[in-house]
């Protein structure tokens, strides 16, 4: 498993740096479309994001200097900060949305089935972790 989601996170970086993205910089812009026209802090950006361990402030920043995603004030608490994704941001998204074949086509050898199978069974190992990890009271 481990070999098979390097060779497929190696495929994506290359897909990504095409548009000067990191694939956190991209899950964090997703996460701001799927929120459009909501602003979102970064600890909800955080709890959305596929890479728990990702140092979302630092993405932000990142993607601010490019000019993807704006920070301002919360209105309803100023020691907040809010985050939306800025018409550049849905502009590259939008083009990448335009390539998601390139990247479907790197499990393009399973047949529907079999990808609805691996699915199945990926889920079921995750579902399985979960039910041994100890919950956070």
């Amino acid at each position: 498993m481990l070999y098979t989601h390097n060779w497929i996170l190696q495929h994506i970086r290359g897909f990504m740096a095409e548009a000067n993205l990191t694939h956190q910089q991209y899950n964090v812009l997703r996460i701001l479309r799927g929120s459009h026209p909501q602003p979102l802090s970064t600890l909800q950006i955080r709890d959305r994001m596929l890479d728990k361990m990702s140092d979302t402030s630092r993405i932000v920043d990142r993607l601010i200097k490019k000019k993807l995603v704006k920070k301002t004030a919360c209105e309803n608490d100023r020691r907040l900060v809010d985050i939306a994704i800025t018409r550049r941001g849905m502009a590259i998204l939008q083009e990448l949305d335009g390539r998601e074949q390139e990247l479907d086509e790197l499990l393009g050898g399973l047949s529907e089935s079999e990808a609805e199978t691996l699915s199945q069974l990926l889920d079921k190992v995750r579902a399985t972790k979960a039910e041994e990890e100890p919950t956070h009271s």
